[in-house]
């Protein structure tokens, strides 16, 4: 096994093994992205952006009669290899008075698979939940 692929498979950073940083790009994310399910009961909008090279994760509930503006939290974009590429997924994390969410998505075609992983911080008693959405560009 070469150097170049020591380096990739044990994830050493890219300068110490005498390569070229990988870049991430972001293209394939950006965009407003509108859950297929007018109905959902969930999140209904999600705008990720390009905040100079990171990740802007901007989500919307479902509320009546404007969606619930969650705010815009830093996101962690992914590739689909550590050699970096067009992201292909991406996690954030939303702490509100009440509860802690983890979102993560990925790309299926022309689709973002959202999940929302809920944890309860107020003492209710309410137990953690999940759910799924699937989001097209607007």
């Amino acid at each position: 096994m070469d150097d170049t692929a020591i380096a990739l498979k044990f994830n050493k950073p890219a300068e110490k093994a005498g390569l070229t940083p990988a870049v991430l790009t972001l293209t394939s994310l950006v965009g407003t992205w509108v859950n297929v399910n007018p109905e959902t009961p969930d999140i209904v909008k999600i705008v990720l952006t390009n905040n100079g090279g990171s990740l802007g994760v901007h989500a919307f509930g479902a509320c009546s009669p404007t969606p619930c503006d969650w705010g815009q939290v830093p996101g962690q974009a992914y590739s689909a290899s550590v050699a970096g590429g067009s992201a292909v997924g991406f996690t954030a994390n939303y702490k509100f008075a009440f509860k802690n969410t983890i979102l993560t998505g990925h790309l299926d075609g022309a689709h973002l698979v959202v999940d929302d992983f809920n944890v309860f911080t107020d003492g209710s008693g309410r137990s953690p939940y999940f759910t799924e959405g699937t989001f097209k560009k607007a």
